[in-house]
């Protein structure tokens, strides 16, 4: 038997209800669609590219995550359509970078976050 878990069923309902009368479903399905686009490597890499570098263009995420103009493309329309990144448009060419603060901050304590992990081995 497993000790990961309870070995007797009960609960505080007095926690539980006031934990349940927090939750705001719409809010957690839009941070869990937020975190699977983050969740792909590709995207994850533009993300951090946009985070080290602020503004850039198509061209220069495409040679940084050495992906071609047309996939980095693909997934920074994906990252503005999530609310991750902005963009603007100069003459022929489009820059983009992470729309907020939050993105930064979040970035930022994921990486934190894995440093961590990367002491405690």
């Amino acid at each position: 038997m497993t000790k990961d878990r309870c070995e007797t069923y009960c609960f505080n309902e007095e926690k539980v209800t006031e934990v349940k009368s927090l939750i705001i479903l719409e809010d957690i399905q839009r941070s869990a669609k937020l975190l699977k686009a983050l969740a792909d490597e590709t995207r994850m890499k533009v993300v951090f590219a946009l985070y080290q570098g602020g503004e850039l263009c198509v061209c220069d995420v495409a040679n940084i995550i050495e992906a071609t103009v047309a996939t980095t493309s693909h997934h920074l329309r994906l990252l503005r359509n999530m609310g991750i990144a902005k963009y603007r448009k100069e003459g022929k060419m489009a820059f983009y970078s992470l729309d907020d603060e939050h993105i930064e901050q979040l970035i930022q304590v994921l990486f934190a976050h894995q440093e961590e992990l990367k002491t405690r081995s």
